[in-house]
Order: structure tokens, then C-alpha cells, then sequence
């Protein structure tokens, strides 16, 4: 049987499996609030993956400032890319929060019928 998981990675690069809904909340605080930098100096970011022990893998990043990126994989190791990232600029704190929730439920094609950016 395939099992799911979730993991968070948190601005300052610690990994929370299975976060919770405060988790989630405080680590959009941290980046929407400027509180963390990236490695390279720049905007902050915080990942969820959701993905399968045996395969698929989704990953939202949502960076300072609202930019949000969401990226869908063949496995884990991101050995290929199923579709082209998606992004969006200057999304709300609340919005992106409610778009890790859909990641939390496990709700990819409510995700990708999000209004994302053309590129």
C-alpha cells in the first residue's frame, strides 16, 4: 500500500513532518513577516511537499512578499517534472495558507485550478 506523507520545511531550514495547522500558520508568519532571510540574503521561503512513498510529489513554496510557486514531480528525488512550476506574485498571507491547506487534504486539482500567472 502507498503511503502519503507531508513535510514543512521552515524558512530557517528545519523539516516538521505531518505539520499541524499552527505550524503551518507560524511559518507563513515568519516569512510574510520578514522575520527569517533566505541562504542567499534575499526573501525568505517555506515549503510543503505532499507526496507518495512510491511516487508523486507537490511541492508549494510561498516566499516574502506573497510569491508563491507550486511544482509537481515523478517521485521524491524530483527526477522529473510533470508540468511547468507555477507561480503567483503578492499573495495574501491567509491565501497561501488556504492553498497549504489544499495540500494538506491532499486536493492537487483544486490546487492547480488556481489562478496562476502565465508564463
Amino acid at each position: 500500500m502507498t503511503q502519503a506523507w507531508l513535510e514543512l520545511t521552515r524558512a530557517d531550514g528545519r523539516a516538521v513532518a505531518a505539520p499541524s495547522e499552527a505550524q503551518l500558520a507560524a511559518a507563513l508568519a515568519e516569512v510574510y513577516g520578514g522575520q527569517a532571510a533566505g541562504p542567499d540574503g534575499g526573501p525568505a521561503s517555506a515549503v510543503l511537499r505532499f507526496g507518495y512513498d512510491d511516487g508523486l510529489m507537490y511541492e508549494l513554496e510561498v516566499a516574502g512578499g506573497g510569491a508563491v510557486r507550486f511544482a509537481e514531480w515523478s517521485d521524491r528525488d524530483r527526477e522529473i517534472a510533470l508540468a511547468d512550476p507555477r507561480t503567483m506574485k503578492a499573495l495574501p498571507q491567509a491565501a497561501a495558507l488556504q492553498l497549504w491547506r489544499l495540500m494538506v487534504r491532499r486536493q492537487v486539482a483544486q490546487i492547480r485550478g488556481q489562478p496562476w500567472l502565465d508564463e
